[in-house]
């Protein structure tokens, strides 16, 4: 030990103060030397026996003195990655005197450090979280697969040259109306190319890099590939890949290239989205002061009304109203309450983990949500380390794993904290944006600045619940006397179609649809749908189960809102229908392709 080495010096007939000097020993790893006072006192004359006996003393190399609660996080300047706590006591108001009240108070009741140790932490030992980050991102991978899949087999027909929104004529208009900054507002590679094969090459591309991530191969590389192909294909999706899992999506995947750095920092930023994105979901339904919500009765309507319905919501559906009341209290519990315990030590955080993924498994359960809750369940393992996995990965893979792990070096030490000088500060100014509606001063125009780019984003699911389902009825005729319906993969149709499962593919219309019917259907896209329609476009029509018109394009198509409800038990009992509906308004009367054709010109 080098004899400029700072000496800690504490009280060795106390268990407690040996399980800590032991973490901080590991912790700081050879760069402070520990001593127990009571062999240690006859060479610090200058401090106290009763000094000694009430708090731990740290001697710096300069001869200066800390004591009780500064000479803690005065220790942890000497562990990398751990010098915030000396800077928030030096620094943030408020911080030294509670962290001084707080020390003299279990100093004087080690019994109850103890036990608060124990329950708390369990066995002390400085976390590692290179199993967490290995077994991250290769579950990052599959969902980037499964994204980009679910992409390529439907992108040609929402974006495509034929498509119900051409890409070319959306980057024509961007241009037409940002100029040069477009290219910063829309930042997207189909700039260089919007062909149809460009589209398609990049959803293909985009699996293949997410396959080398699962792999293990050139994956920093790979990571930033992926980013930026899945940025570039959520602005050419335009209204179909504007959906919250997209931008979650592209935070986590944004923060995983970092992660590959090794940094400890990293970490912390995943636990600080995962906080920002659950509770801006329930403080987003809070603000709203939607009556369902403060009512308890959002669930009442949640499983009937939500977009795609799992076969198991229409049996939860029908539990009794004190069940769905509970069910909606429990959903705002742990949005709004449990999810603080993401910042709190290893067992409770544990508690957070598993009662987010218990959450976040019977939201699955219940509603098609694409890969968006397998992505929140896997952003949980953030809030284990490594001997919470050790028991289920084999030894001979740790082994590999610790072998292979990145070591922190001082360029990605560099690269994380400027990234969490950002994450952090532009994070919190989106809760300042959903709670006062206000920016945090400076704040804003850095969050501004940031919102092309996707990686610091807005959250909040069911803000405002629906407490109907209106469904659009699309029908085709050549007549305009005799009518056929066009039936789609997933969203709701016939009453007697049985509620399905596409769980990690997202359809993404049958959910605009969704939307559409809840009032956005004067949206452009809805009309150029119903135009494909006309023009009978292979492309769009593979969007579709069924396509009643295989021979020539209909003469004719309408639009009708219908009111869609679950059937009651002895309703399905009876009919063997999901199923009841009722037709509403019409919202397009019998139209000719001509009269779409005429509205673009107007």
């Amino acid at each position: 030990m080098s004899g400029t080495a700072p000496t800690l010096i504490f009280d060795g007939d106390c268990g407690v103060c040996r399980q800590w000097v032991r973490y901080w020993d590991a912790l700081t790893a050879g760069r402070v030397r520990y001593r127990a006072y009571q062999e240690a006192a006859p060479d610090y004359p200058s401090i106290s026996p009763d000094d000694f006996r009430h708090a731990i003393q740290l001697v710096e190399p300069d001869g200066r003195i800390y004591s009780g609660a500064a000479a803690t996080y005065r220790v942890l300047r000497y562990a990398p990655e751990r010098r915030f706590w000396w800077w928030a006591y030096e620094n943030v108001p408020g911080f030294a005197p509670v962290s001084e009240w707080a020390y003299r108070f279990f100093a004087h009741r080690r019994g109850l450090l103890n036990g608060l140790t124990r329950t708390l932490w369990g066995v002390l030992e400085p976390p590692r979280y290179d199993l967490v980050s290995w077994t991250f991102l290769r579950g990052l991978g599959l969902i980037y697969l499964a994204a980009f899949a679910s992409l390529a087999v439907q992108i040609i027909g929402l974006v495509g040259n034929r498509g119900i929104s051409p890409v070319d004529a959306y980057l024509r208009a961007a241009h037409q109306y940002f100029g040069p900054a477009a290219y910063w507002f829309v930042p997207t590679l189909f700039w260089l190319n919007a062909s149809d094969t460009a589209l398609l090459a990049a959803c293909l591309a985009g699996a293949a890099l997410a396959i080398l991530v699962f792999v293990g191969i050139g994956v920093r590389w790979a990571l930033i590939g992926l980013f930026a192909l899945y940025l570039s294909c959520v602005y050419a999706g335009q209204v179909f890949t504007n959906f919250q899992w997209d931008a979650l999506l592209l935070e986590a995947g944004f923060l995983a290239i970092f992660l590959t750095s090794g940094s400890r920092i990293v970490v912390w930023l995943y636990r600080w989205l995962i906080f920002r994105y659950m509770f801006m979901a329930g403080a987003a339904k809070l603000v709203s002061a939607d009556i369902t919500w403060y009512g308890l009765g959002a669930l009442r309507y949640h499983f009937e009304t939500q977009p795609l319905p799992t076969p198991v919501a229409w049996y939860v559906a029908q539990l009794p109203h004190w069940a769905l009341s509970a069910g909606t209290a429990a959903t705002l519990a742990i949005e709004v309450v449990i999810v603080f315990l993401v910042f709190a030590p290893r067992r409770l955080r544990a508690v957070a983990a598993w009662t987010i993924i218990g959450f976040q498994f019977l939201v699955a359960l219940t509603g098609n949500y694409n890969f968006f809750n397998l992505l929140t369940m896997l952003l949980c393992i953030f809030l284990f380390d490594d001997a919470a996995l050790r028991a289920i990965v084999p030894a001979r893979l740790r082994d590999y794993i610790s072998r292979k792990a990145p070591r922190p070096g001082r360029i990605g030490t560099i690269a994380a904290t400027i990234l969490a000088l950002v994450a952090f500060p532009v994070g919190a100014n989106r809760f300042s944006q959903l709670l006062v509606r206000r920016d945090i001063p400076v704040m804003g125009t850095l969050s501004d600045a940031l919102e092309p780019l996707l990686i610091v984003n807005r959250y909040g699911l069911f803000a405002v619940m629906t407490t109907a389902r209106p469904e659009i009825v699309i029908e085709g005729s050549n007549d305009g006397e005799h009518w056929r319906e066009y039936y789609f993969r997933y969203k709701p149709g016939l009453e007697s179609r049985s509620l399905g499962w596409n769980i990690p593919h997202q359809p993404r219309l049958d959910w605009q649809l969704w939307f559409a019917a809840l009032g956005e259907w004067e949206h452009p896209w809805f009309g150029r749908f119903l135009q494909r329609l006309l023009e009978n476009s292979p492309d769009v029509l593979k969007l579709l189960a069924v396509n009643p018109f295989p021979e020539h394009a209909p003469k004719y198509v309408r639009a009708t809102l219908y009111d869609y409800r679950f059937t009651r038990p002895e309703e399905r009992a009876a009919t063997g229908r999901w199923w009841v509906r009722e037709r509403g308004q019409a919202l397009i009367p019998a139209a000719e392709l001509a009269d779409f054709r005429r509205s673009r010109v107007e």
